[in-house]
């Protein structure tokens, strides 16, 4: 009987060992799984963050592109206004005041459209 004893003992050592392997290659596939996902998030952000820079650099000029058109806009406004001040000023009380709230109107929507198109990014 000392036999099956012995063959019990073999079968529950190597059914053990077996089992440690499993486990072990198990703890191995899934470091190297989490190495390869590593890599690959490295090497995917790269690109992202060149193609990031590209895009700040894009909006950076598109921002100064409008303000460089506000600019102008603004400096054609004024002239014109300064131009139409004698007719302005030849005109009735109550067509001046009409005329002033639509200038006030017009400054507060270029105000608030500068404001959309020149905001922080």
């Amino acid at each position: 009987m000392p036999e099956i004893k012995d063959i019990t003992e073999e079968l529950s050592k190597t059914a053990r060992d077996a089992a440690y392997v499993v486990v072990g290659l198990g703890v191995l596939g899934f470091q190297r799984a989490q190495v390869r996902r590593q890599e690959l998030t490295k090497r995917l952000s790269e690109p992202r963050s060149q193609v990031e820079t590209a895009l700040e650099d894009v909006r950076h000029q598109l921002t100064q592109r409008v303000k460089d058109v506000d600019d102008r806009v603004e400096q054609v406004i004024t002239r014109l206004e300064s131009t139409w001040e004698p007719v302005e000023q030849r005109l009735p009380a109550q067509a001046r005041s009409l005329l002033e709230q639509a200038r006030a109107q017009a400054r507060e929507a270029r105000q608030q459209l500068r404001a959309l198109l020149i905001s922080p990014a």
